[in-house]
Formats: C-alpha cells, structure tokens, sequence
C-alpha cells in the first residue's frame, strides 16, 4: 500500500529570511517570507515552525496562507535574532492542481547573517535561503 503512495516532489517554492526596514519603528528587522517562483498558485498553505537545540527550543508556531499567487511571496514572521543559534524548521504544506505537497526547510544556527545576504527569487530584495 505505501508504494501506492505518490509524494509530488516540491519545486520552486522557498524559504527566506530577509532583512528589512520596519516602517514604524525605523529598525531593521529578520522577516521569513514563503517564496512562490512557480507558474500556478498555490492554495491552501499551511506552515510550522519551530527551532530547537540540544538545550533550547522556540514554541511552536503555524500560520495559513488562503492562496499565495505565482511568482508570489507572502510574509510568515518576525524573526527574533535570538533564535538565530538555533536550528529553525519550516515545514510547509499546500495543494498545487489538487495534489498534496509538503517540504521541510531548516535554517542552521548561526546561518542568518548579514553577510549570507544573496539574491532571492521573486523578491526584489536579498535574504539568506533556508535549506
């Protein structure tokens, strides 16, 4: 029965961490966003997170997203830098042409940095991928 089981391999979908400037505050803050470079929308998207260590762990954290268009992003959270020695893991799941997709993304510890900074697809800003 397992070997009936067909999982879609997930393709042009990311995870950034990216910096930006806080409008209100004038700061510049860690943002994840979820990264649509496919040419279909994605529906019904749900992501998990959280980030843990051999001593630490962040709560656990999970968002939706009705519908994120092609060539889309859509903002997940604020990023504390505090997590950031921490191993941080999104896992997303969404509907593509009424199939399941679902890929987990991990930041490592002490991989958002400012000098990871590189072009990211979609975004006219840079970020650093999760992996």
């Amino acid at each position: 029965m397992r070997k009936d089981i067909e999982i879609p391999e997930v393709k042009d979908v990311y995870i950034a961490a990216v910096k930006e400037l806080h409008e209100e505050y004038k700061t510049q803050d860690w943002n994840a966003y979820i990264i649509n470079d496919g040419k279909e929308p994605l529906e019904i998207v749900l992501i998990t997170v959280q980030g843990y260590s051999n001593t630490q762990m962040t709560s656990h954290t999970r968002h939706k997203i009705a519908i994120l268009p092609a060539k889309g992003f859509a903002k997940i959270e604020f990023m504390e830098e505090s997590i950031f020695k921490v191993d941080n893991f999104y896992t997303v799941t969404y509907f593509l042409n009424n199939k399941m997709y679902e890929k987990r993304w991990e930041f490592p510890a002490f991989s958002i940095k400012e000098r990871s900074l590189k072009s990211i697809p979609v975004m006219p800003k840079k970020g650093v991928l999760a992996i």
